[in-house]
């Protein structure tokens, strides 16, 4: 028979010993792969709000009121962000898409999302406006390879709110508007490991994009239309 304060005595013990079993078994569980590709989830509105040396607002993007929260407006002539990040490094296959408002009166050629690098291994959300409509294209440079899908018939009204996707495999690429496939086409795609990355323009300031944009959503896998962001 323990006796009561032997039994307190003993208690003391374990109970510390138990805590440090229970603290490392912890650890080991929370501990995440260093390998694991995560979504990225760029709300345009916090990224203009971050105060940060890899965050560069160029002109004078403003935030809007849009229907899904607040957004971002670009005026098509020297607003833009720059962000000194590479969300693409090393993604074997990835789906980028984003909500976003073109506007009236803007100009014909417009690059809205650029990641990577300037002029060599990259990928880019572009559109094409005429009058009061518009077209997508989406562009990837892997190497070699350089391909656009774009397709002038495929015409859409400016002024409006969209969900666009592109979503690049090892062997093809695919661009959608609000959740409908408009293109595919085989594609040999290898990792793009270097670059930054611009919203409202490209890299190097040229092919300003007139609008609001909300957000943008890179996710390290090929999503199908029903896993996409709600719209």
């Amino acid at each position: 028979m323990i006796s009561k304060s032997n039994w307190i005595k003993i208690s003391l013990k374990i109970i510390p010993i138990a805590l440090s079993i229970g603290f490392l078994f912890n650890c080991k569980t929370s501990k995440k792969n260093p390998e694991q590709n995560d979504t990225t989830e760029w709300l345009i509105a916090d990224i203009l709000k971050t105060k940060s040396n890899s965050i560069h607002s160029n002109g004078q993007p403003k935030i809007v009121e849009s229907p899904y929260g607040e957004a971002v407006q670009f005026n098509g002539i020297d607003d833009a962000l720059f962000i000194k990040e590479m969300p693409l490094k090393s993604l074997k296959e990835f789906t980028i898409e984003m909500i976003f408002n073109p506007s009236l009166n803007a100009p014909f050629e417009q690059r809205v999302v650029h990641i990577g690098e300037v002029s060599d291994d990259r990928m880019l959300l572009e559109i094409r406006a005429i009058d009061n409509i518009w077209y997508f294209d989406g562009f990837v440079a892997s190497g070699e390879n350089k391909l656009a899908l774009i397709d002038e018939n495929l015409l859409h009204p400016l002024g409006a709110w969209y969900h666009v996707a592109l979503v690049v495999s090892k062997n093809s690429l695919c661009t959608y508007v609000n959740g409908k496939l408009e293109l595919t086409e085989p594609y040999t795609f290898n990792p793009i490991e270097t670059g930054q990355s611009s919203v409202g323009v490209r890299l190097n300031k040229r092919s300003w994009f007139k609008g609001d944009i909300y957000k943008i959503k890179i996710s390290p896998k090929q999503l199908k239309p029903k896993e996409f962001m709600s719209f």
